[in-house]
């Protein structure tokens, strides 16, 4: 018999050929500190966003594949660069005037303008944790300030300045004329400010583990690299980190595919192999521009959380990261529907099949049950066929569809209920429009109601999915008889006349939904409307 595993070295899904990737890296050797280390970054000037959900999420599903595959124990550092400068003041925080005399001092040396934390920089990692335990990620939290300051970093960071020549040779070419001239991989905090300077560095001992500056005063000072007195740029602070850790595994985004290169050159010149790393495509907002966190233009995980389940964001991020996708309301539904039929399939699947669906990798190989036999799309157009504006209103059509269900031993159901009621409002209401029929679909709707009136009473004999599958067939058969160009134009007449939108649900499963009499009522609507005209 097939084991998991051997099943797993041969799946086609892109997290299993990562973790195969890192397995060949690690030479099937488990490293020396113990355990395979995979990290998400994370800077805290900002509260978490959708990307910082897509990286956590996406690194969480090789992980768990590469759990599959050893026996290896590894760990997830989600790190917070908290010890970073903080440039400006941020435009949705209160209290700016508590920050902005501090402009220029690492994050946890900022007062909170919340009032909740020790600092600007503690409020907003805690805000980070409370943000991956509310998704039930398994991780470990790092402060960058935690380990400057306590010397964990002592090590790497005398390496760093042993290695000083070697690696300002790797970021000069780097870096604009003028930006070189005063550069170094180290940016000294001041004694007398406490502000994370960008000073040219205007000597280095290695031996005595110091580097020279001029102050903000004007005074020629030295002090060590070490202790928290110093930290890295960026871009140097990150190989120095793979260093020192001994990362074994990193995602990024395109736009960091060249401090991808320096960092891993970096990580070399300090004696360590760099991580097996992998590059996701970015998202685009509705009009194909890249989303730009100043510019506001894309969709919040509160947002997307409030039209839909965290499932539906988890497949989204699965399906092709390599492929810039748009990353806006409209991708909702389709996610939504998407992630119900990837759930259906798994419990009929065989363990190699299985081991390619998303649904086991967003649930770590636990699959759960879940009705799917209501669409999202579905309970859209039955919230605005409906007219429906509660949840117990939603539940009275649903309860006809599936009788033996109830919010209360169909929980996924009742939610999706609410995302639907809540989508539908805030999105397609506004854009719904009916029009009146021409002479030729009036005839077709009429045709279409009295097939429906003459199919209602052989209904009753037929169990739940037939019921729908006679009513399709009842439609199609309508549609085939009047003067069409295709049955595809046939639908999508039934959608501008019935619910006021160029696309709808399957309408069998939709008309069984409804109910025949409510259908009949919004036929007779679309054939006064055309009296009217």
């Amino acid at each position: 018999m097939v084991t998991e595993r051997e099943l797993a070295m041969a799946a086609k899904a892109w997290p299993f050929e990562e973790a195969r990737k890192l397995l060949a890296r690690l030479g099937g050797r488990l490293p020396e500190k113990g355990y395979v280390l995979f990290e998400t970054g994370y800077g805290p000037s900002g509260l978490p966003h959708i990307g910082t959900f897509g990286e956590v999420v996406r690194t969480t599903m090789v992980r768990r594949a590469f759990e599959r595959l050893c026996d290896f124990p590894t760990r997830l550092f989600a790190f917070s660069d908290d010890m970073d400068g903080l440039r400006k003041v941020p435009d949705n925080i209160p209290n700016p005037h508590l920050v902005e005399p501090h402009l220029g001092r690492p994050l946890t040396q900022i007062p909170d303008p919340f009032g909740t934390h020790e600092s600007f920089g503690h409020h907003n990692n805690a805000r980070l944790r409370g943000f991956l335990d509310s998704f039930g990620f398994d991780y470990q939290f790092q402060s960058s300030t935690e380990w400057y300051r306590t010397g964990r970093f002592d090590q790497a960071l005398l390496g760093v300045l042993a290695h000083y020549d070697e690696i300002m040779a790797v970021m000069l070419p780097s870096l604009r004329e003028e930006r070189a001239r005063s550069y170094s991989p180290f940016l000294p905090i001041s004694p007398t400010t406490g502000r994370v300077l960008q000073v040219p560095i205007l000597e280095t001992d290695p031996a005595a583990g110091t580097i020279v500056f001029e102050d903000e005063d004007g005074r020629k000072t030295e002090v060590p690299v070490t202790g928290g007195h110093t930290k890295l740029q960026w871009k140097p602070d990150w190989g120095m980190r793979w260093s020192a850790l001994d990362v074994n595994y990193e995602m990024s985004g395109k736009d960091l595919i060249p401090s991808v290169e320096l960092a891993s050159k970096i990580c070399r010149i300090l004696g360590r192999t760099p991580p097996e790393t992998y590059i996701y495509e970015l998202f685009l907002d509705d009009r194909g521009q890249k989303i730009s966190k100043s510019k506001g233009n894309g969709l919040s995980v509160e947002e997307w959380l409030a039209y839909a389940p965290a499932e539906s964001l988890a497949l989204f991020m699965f399906q092709k990261p390599r492929a810039a996708k748009r990353l806006y309301f409209d991708v909702i539904p389709r996610a939504v529907d998407d992630y119900l039929t990837f759930v259906d399939k798994a419990a009929t699947e065989d363990p190699a099949k299985r081991l390619e669906n998303p649904a086991w990798h967003i649930h770590n190989g636990v699959v759960p049950v879940v009705r799917a036999d209501l669409s999202f799309n579905l309970l859209l157009n039955l919230a605005g066929a409906a007219h429906a504006d509660t949840k117990a209103a939603m539940w009275g059509f649903i309860s006809r569809y599936a009788p033996e269900a109830t919010p209360e031993n169909a929980p996924f159901l009742d939610r999706l209920a609410d995302h639907a009621l809540h989508y539908y409002k805030d999105f397609v209401l506004p854009t719904k429009r009916t029009r009146a029929p021409t002479g030729d679909e009036a005839a077709a709707l009429a045709d279409l109601a009295q097939e429906l009136r003459d199919l209602a009473p052989r209904l009753q004999a037929l169990p739940g999915a037939a019921k729908a599958e006679a009513i399709q067939t009842t439609v199609y058969d309508v549609g085939k008889r009047h003067p069409f160009p295709d049955l595809k134009a046939w639908f999508q007449t039934l959608y501008e006349l019935l619910l006021g939108q160029t696309t709808g649900p399957r309408m069998g499963s939709f008309i069984d939904l409804y109910g025949i009499d409510e259908t009949q009522t919004l036929i007779l609507a679309a054939l006064e409307r055309r009296k009217s005209t």
